[in-house]
């Protein structure tokens, strides 16, 4: 993935498991929304900033696409790009991968947006966007 990319590593955890130790097909969400908070952490904001603030990062759509799987104690690596932005929504990209394998074991996209407290979009904050904008500059003003 380009630039606009960032990494994280873990290890499959058997509660995240079946009882053949395949990773479930319900936990692969919870692994993209830990590369997308680990990513704005990068730039210095960070979700629970963001909350306290009363800024909220929803999914509005989520797809994955499941090539091979996971299995217990396996080491990852998801790699989470910034694909798309603009003053409202964030669009990123995903490639889980065996640490050691090219071939990913799921790909997937996810598009969020911004809220308020009440659930109503709004515009991310303006030191945010920049911070966001800084680091992964694919955002549009």
């Amino acid at each position: 993935m380009s630039t606009n990319s960032h990494s994280i590593r873990f290890r499959v955890r058997y509660a995240e498991t079946d009882q053949g130790g395949i990773a479930h097909h319900s936990i692969y969400p919870v692994w993209f929304e830990m590369g997308r908070v680990e990513m704005m952490r990068q730039t210095g904001i960070t979700y629970r900033d963001m909350e306290l603030e009363g800024f909220f990062f929803v999914i509005v759509e989520l797809q994955i696409k499941y090539r091979r799987p996971a299995r217990f104690d396996e080491e990852l690596e998801l790699t989470t790009k910034l694909a798309a932005g603009t003053k409202v929504t964030m669009e990123h990209e995903y490639e889980l991968h065996r640490i050691g394998d090219e071939e990913p074991l799921a790909t997937g996209k996810s598009l969020v947006a911004c809220t308020n407290r009440t659930g109503k979009p709004c515009r991310i904050p303006a030191a945010a966007f920049d911070a966001i904008n800084r680091r992964y500059p694919l955002v549009q003003k």
